[in-house]
């Protein structure tokens, strides 16, 4: 069964984890959310377990939502008396966007309206409305006319643990101080021994979060105990109960284990009292030191390693001030300088006054606030200490400038879309020609970045080459803060018959064998950035292989020229019946197996033919619902016969077209410039529609000739 999984923005991929860990047979990320599959006892167990999730969401109906009467219309076909009994109260959560229904409450009210006139009808009595604490709790979410209608089976936000007595101005939520205390490396730094610091404990949010979270304590058990958190007509109330009862076995070991290693500071003792408090009532009061004192004097006790995890200020309430990020970085650099940090930051600018150099870097979100979390480890070295960064050139300078505009105006679009491999930069200096991509590793949100750098023209003179080469570098590190060892700088070349690369500049041999995992939709795909010439991933066809996964579903899915298998694993996760990858080369069908194996797709339905492409279609007799055809600008290759794309690709897509099956779409891509399809030699066996426009994403829009695509169906 599937069901879905809310949480804050930003967290997804922790999210996603942190559900297969608690035994859920498939977790993939969305926006502010992940969709899972998995049984009512899974979902159940989440509601108890997880430390990130905001609601836990059990789909009861999803159905076309044009406009109001349709939402009715939908609801009322739902068989209520099989959910909850007349007597019962209810709640309906509603979240909308669309043109056709903009009012979440009045949504709320229809359906709700749904719900009591079906019961009324069939038991002439009807249930009431209890907004704070329901015997049922719906969700609705309504998106591009479609309605979801779910049970919330938490019964409400599960960020709420239960033990909050008294709180500041802005508190920080349970979820996300979790997902802080993660990104930290809390939980295996306690096991380690290290201790736990918050010099700006507020009402003790982190602290109390990360001592739960060392002693073992579902975050659930507090807010509900042994009582269900939903009376759902569904809801297995005596799988609840065992779940419970292996809870509390589990919080009485660990609290039994728990050790004094927590200690917290405030300069508002009024704070320190409710974090006080919140600890008595978390039943953790007795491992937490609490102290009124200034950032400027704080100093760890007795661990010589340990986590120290602040949620500073940074909105407008709390009026942020870059001073008090300088004090709190100079005061954990000379306190605990070989510990590790973890730090909410209001953003970028915030954290760089800090002075602490930060090894990852995330984007979250605070309740509607955008900020950044920033972890380093160690907080301060010997050598940050003695030294200070040289400032930028000028030249560096303006091309640092220009990276920053970029990134501030796809920012919106890869939020929204959920992007984490881009361009964000190409040749828009035309004095440092380069192209530089950034990934985002999945598992540890770590940013490694891919330089492509662009012969200069004859006529300029190598010095100047090799000086704008290194302002562009300094540039980078400056912006993005990543270390040497994750910059994988080449340099492109124009040789005969096309482009080639040679790798300089990174400080280590070529080969290294290293793959990072990055995320593209739902898909888990590796890639490598200092070993071949490509990575393994074309970021322009990320669109493209999107469309791919949308179209998959029940389709019988061919990927020609398969390369490391990107658009395969789209298919796959999009439902294809069967997938076919066809390659010359065993190295990219291995990628390509690694990487379904990676989202768990094994077996015989996933077939990798090493082959020349265009010999084994001409020998092929199978039939393919879906194509995807993307071959190289040219090949020659001694174990195949020589290619061209312009030369051969009316033969090739004829060969094609003839394999694929009544009623199906054959996608056509290449990246050759100078590339002109005959359009008239196709349009004799194809209907050809040129949608290149439509596969340029924003990050290539610059450089609108990356590729051109087609989409072809036959008569």
């Amino acid at each position: 069964m599937k069901f879905f999984a809310s949480c804050a923005k930003g967290l997804e991929y922790l999210l996603a984890d942190e559900l297969l860990a608690l035994g859920c047979s498939r977790a993939t990320a969305a926006m502010a959310g992940a969709n899972v599959e998995g049984t009512l006892a899974d979902a159940q167990r989440a509601v108890l377990w997880s430390r990130l999730a905001s609601r836990i969401l059990w789909p009861l109906a999803e159905y076309d939502c044009a406009d109001e009467h349709a939402l009715y219309a939908g609801a009322a076909a739902v068989p209520w008396q099989q959910h909850l009994d007349a007597g019962m109260t209810l709640a309906v959560d509603a979240h909308v966007s669309g043109d056709a229904i903009t009012h979440a409450r009045y949504a709320a009210q229809r359906v709700k309206d749904a719900v009591v006139d079906v019961l009324r009808a069939q038991t002439g009595a009807r249930p009431n409305v209890d907004v704070e604490a329901p015997d049922l709790r719906l969700n609705l979410v309504v998106r591009k006319g479609r309605a979801i209608l779910s049970v919330d089976l938490g019964g409400g936000p599960l960020h709420r643990r239960g033990w909050r007595q008294a709180q500041g101005e802005a508190p920080l939520k349970e979820n996300l101080a979790a997902a802080m205390l993660l990104r930290g490396g809390w939980p295996q730094l306690y096991a380690e021994g290290g201790a736990l610091l918050d010099p700006m404990c507020g009402s003790g949010t982190l602290l109390i979060e990360g001592a739960l979270m060392a002693a073992d304590v579902a975050p659930g058990l507090l807010r509900h105990g042994e009582r269900p958190p939903s009376r759902w007509l569904g809801f297995d109330a005596a799988q609840w109960t065992a779940l419970v009862q292996e809870a509390q076995t589990r919080e009485r070991a660990g609290r039994g284990r728990l050790r004094l290693a927590f200690e917290g500071s405030d300069a508002d003792p009024h704070a320190i009292r409710n974090a006080r408090e919140n600890a008595t009532a978390a039943g953790v009061r007795d491992v937490i030191r609490f102290e009124a004192r200034d950032v400027a004097h704080v100093s760890p006790r007795e661990a010589a390693r340990g986590l120290v995890v602040c949620n500073p200020p940074y909105d407008a309430r709390l009026a942020a001030d870059p001073a008090l990020y300088r004090a709190l970085g100079n005061a954990l650099k000379q306190a605990a300088p070989t510990w590790r940090a973890s730090l909410l930051c209001g953003d970028a600018e915030l954290a760089h006054a800090t002075g602490l150099r930060a090894n990852k870097k995330y984007q979250l979100f605070n309740g509607a606030l955008e900020c950044l979390l920033i972890v380093c480890d160690p907080i301060a070295t010997p050598q940050r200490e003695t030294a200070e960064a040289p400032a930028l050139s000028e030249g560096a300078q303006m091309v640092a400038n220009r990276l920053r505009k970029n990134l501030k105006k796809f920012k919106a679009w890869r939020e929204r879309e959920n992007v984490t491999c881009y361009r964000a930069y190409d040749a828009d200096l035309p004095e440092y020609s380069a192209a530089i991509d950034v990934y985002q590793s999945e598992a540890e949100g770590e940013t490694w970045l891919h330089v492509q750098e662009y012969a200069a023209p004859a006529e300029i003179p190598e010095a100047t080459t090799r000086r704008r080469l290194n302002e562009l570098l300094a540039a980078v590190r400056e912006v993005f803060a990543v270390p040497r060892e994750r910059i994988a700088l080449k340099t492109r070349e124009r040789g005969k018959g096309g482009s080639k690369y040679a790798h300089i500049g990174t400080g280590r041999p070529d080969q290294r064998g290293e793959f990072v995992v990055v995320r593209e939709g739902d898909a888990k795909l590796r890639v490598n950035l200092f070993d071949y010439l490509d990575t393994g991933l074309f970021l322009d066809h990320r669109p493209l292989r999107l469309r791919i996964a949308a179209e998959a579903e029940d389709t019988r899915f061919l990927n020609l020229f398969g390369y490391a298998g990107a658009a395969t694993v789209q298919a796959a996760i999009g439902r294809a019946r069967q997938t076919t990858t066809v390659d010359l080369s065993a190295t990219y069908l291995q990628w390509c197996a690694d990487n379904l194996q990676l989202n768990g797709f094994v077996g015989a339905r996933h077939r990798l033919v090493q082959a020349d492409a265009m010999a084994w279609l001409e020998a092929d007799t199978g039939q393919y619902d879906l194509i995807f055809c993307d071959p190289p600008t040219f090949s020659n290759s001694a174990r195949a016969e020589d290619f061209d794309v312009q030369r051969e690709h009316v033969r090739l897509l004829q060969a094609a077209m003839a394999r694929l099956a009544p009623g199906g779409t054959l996608y056509f891509s290449n990246n050759a410039r100078r590339f002109r399809i005959d359009a008239q030699a196709v349009a004799s066996f194809a209907r050809c529609e040129d949608i290149t426009t439509q596969t340029i994403p924003p990050d290539f829009a610059r450089n609108p000739r990356i590729h051109q695509a087609w989409r072809m169906r036959g008569d």
